[in-house]
Formats: structure tokens, sequence, C-alpha cells
């Protein structure tokens, strides 16, 4: 069994994707825009070249991702995605890449079970968790 998180940016996926290419190496494995689906009553007037269902790595990782309801308003709560960094250098990249525009929840810092650790929100609102493997 896999379990995938599953990202609905309302409207900012191929700009969220486009920011985690930068920022963390990911690539596109899998564009469907909503125009190509044969249902077009899935599509609202308007959001055709909106992205109907993505899948992107990063790392081993498979994420997928839809522009879902294109209302503008992404909410991510109830969870966080973790990255575990190969050393502390490497987790400062990340960390700083991620901060970028968004918000730090949890400076990056050396903590009893890692030799750093910290929570940020992207711009877009997704909850990352960066640590470093012990």
């Amino acid at each position: 069994m896999q379990v995938q998180p599953y990202l609905f940016f309302d409207g900012r996926c191929e700009e969220a994707v486009e920011f985690y290419r930068k920022a963390l190496g990911a690539e596109v494995t899998v564009p469907m825009r909503f125009k190509e689906c044969p249902d077009s009553q899935m599509c609202q007037p308007g959001a055709e070249e909106k992205v109907m269902h993505m899948s992107f790595r990063m790392g081993d990782t498979t994420l997928l991702a839809s522009d879902g309801e294109c209302t503008g308003k992404p909410n991510f709560q109830g969870f966080s995605l973790s990255l575990t960094a190969a050393d502390d250098a490497e987790a400062e990249r990340l960390f700083a890449s991620l901060a970028d525009g968004g918000q730090v929840r949890m400076p990056l810092t050396k903590t009893f079970f890692s030799s750093r650790f910290g929570m940020v929100a992207d711009r877009f609102g997704v909850p990352w968790m960066i640590v470093v493997a012990p």
C-alpha cells in the first residue's frame, strides 16, 4: 500500500509546483488540465487551463495536486509535510527556500532530537517540518 498526499491549491497549482521545482527540485510527471476532461460539467467557466490533476516527484516521494474548485483560497490545516535533510547545511537551504514568502512557525534550531528542526508554512500555506536525520 502507498499513501500519497493530495494537495488542492484552489487555482494556484501551477504556481505552487513551479515554486517547489525551484526550491526543492520537484519534477512534474503527470499534468492534466480541466480542458482535457471529457465531462465538460467538471470544468467551471474560465478554468479550462487550470490543473485538474497533477503528479509530481520530490526526491523519492510522489505528491498529487490540483487547482480544485479554483476559488483562490487554499486551506491547509491539520497536517504538515516533513522533509528530512542529510545535514545542517541542507536543512538551512530547504528551510530558507520554503520560508521565502511564507511564514516561519518555529525557527530552524538545534533540539534534543536533531541538530536542526524547524516549521514553516510556505507562500501557499502548506505547512512543512524540516529535520536533520539523527
